[in-house]
C-alpha cells in the first residue's frame, strides 16, 4: 500500500527511500532527522548507502504502525523540502 510523499506500508512498517545528490547530503539529512526523532522520542531504522537513505518506522512495543509513526513521517516530510 502506498501513502503520500513516498511512504509505503510494507510488512508492518512505514518505509521511504530517498536519493540525494551526494553522500554528504545524505548524511546531512540523517543528522537533521535525528534531531526531529529525538524531539518526538521516537526513532526510525535508518539505512544509508552512499547517496541513498532508507527509513523505516514502526512502534516497537506494539510491533505495528501507530499514530507516532505517522506523526514522525509527517515531520520528516516537512524537512524533505529543504533537501530536494
Amino acid at each position: 500500500m502506498s501513502t503520500s510523499k513516498g511512504w509505503k506500508e510494507e510488512q508492518g512498517r512505514l518505509r521511504k527511500e530517498l536519493n540525494f545528490k551526494s553522500f554528504e547530503m545524505a548524511i546531512a539529512y540523517i543528522n537533521a532527522i535525528a534531531q526531529i526523532a529525538e524531539q518526538h522520542n521516537h526513532h526510525p531504522k535508518i539505512i544509508n548507502t552512499y547517496n541513498q537513505v532508507i527509513l523505516e518506522l514502526w512502534t516497537h512495543d506494539k510491533n505495528a504502525i501507530t499514530d507516532l509513526d505517522w506523526k514522525l513521517a509527517e515531520a520528516f516530510d516537512e524537512l524533505d523540502v529543504n533537501f530536494e
